[in-house]
């Protein structure tokens, strides 16, 4: 795949830093999709979370540390850094759905400061694997020093209710946006949860990070224009700490569909693939 049309690049990720993703529609698969991105380009990469996710396959993440320990994870994870460029961390194996659970933002500010990793991803969001979701006061959980906030959407869900089917936490996504509960999901009710100051990106704020949306699943030309007008809208909305909006299909070869820049990026440009 051409450099210009990697998700790392697209996504402005250079140098190194804490990546946190947050929302719902496709957090995990961003997430080892970057991985393995980022690895492949000769940078150590540690994957984790600050709240629960899947343990992953060996697909996803070559090797695993657990541990409630920091040190004892820095420590294999040196270790392994000699042989691989791409891990996962965790400070317990949940048996009861098979999940990683993860560290606090705390401990995650103290992973990167230990300088062993290039990258660290962190899903620092649940969704009970909705395509959108509204958080509660206590989220999203992003540590202190993450350079790139990612927030991710599934535009398969414009048009379907607002039911707990399509949407984790409704009622929140109800008093945020003005949506009634079973109403249908719109694309300006979308962008309103988003940017909204106790939307996606919850309270957390920093003037040093870099703020994104990732509107996933642009699987056919009818999403990809719902994606579209999504973009529109946020540009009409005026001054917001969003810098770039990405819209994409994860689970395909070629995971960008479009981008817009909203703000002071020194290169404004957009890419749009023709669909057949």
């Amino acid at each position: 795949m051409p450099e210009n049309k990697m998700l790392k690049n697209i996504l402005m990720l250079k140098r190194g830093g804490v990546v946190s993703l947050v929302g719902a529609g496709g957090k995990t698969t961003l997430m080892f999709r970057l991985a393995q991105e980022l690895s492949a380009s000769g940078a150590s990469v540690l994957t984790t979370t600050t709240t629960k996710i899947f343990m992953p396959d060996e697909h996803q993440s070559p090797h695993v540390v657990l541990s409630p320990s920091l040190a004892e994870v820095l420590k294999n994870a040196k270790h392994l850094l000699k042989n691989t460029l791409h891990l996962s961390a965790g400070s317990a194996h949940l048996s009861s759905g098979n999940k990683l659970l993860g560290f606090t933002p705390e401990g995650v500010d103290m992973l990167w400061k230990s300088g062993i990793f290039r990258w660290i991803l962190v899903e620092a969001d649940g969704a009970a694997r909705r395509p959108l979701k509204a958080p509660a006061s206590h989220e999203p959980v992003i540590p202190k020093s993450s350079g790139w906030i990612i927030g991710l959407a599934g535009l398969d869900v414009v048009g379907k209710p607002l039911t707990e089917q399509w949407v984790f936490r409704p009622e929140r996504y109800a008093d945020i946006t003005g949506t009634a509960l079973g109403e249908p999901v719109t694309e300006a009710s979308l962008v309103r949860a988003i940017l909204h100051s106790n939307g996606i990106f919850g309270a957390w704020k920093s003037p040093l990070a870099k703020y994104l949306v990732f509107l996933n699943k642009a699987d056919c030309r009818q999403s990809a224009d719902v994606g579209q007008k999504i973009c529109r809208l946020f540009a009409a909305s005026g001054k917001t700490r969003i810098c770039r909006v990405v819209i994409g299909k994860l689970l395909h070869e070629q995971p960008v569909v479009a981008y817009d820049d909203l703000y002071q990026l020194p290169e404004k440009a957009s890419y749009h693939p023709a669909y057949p």
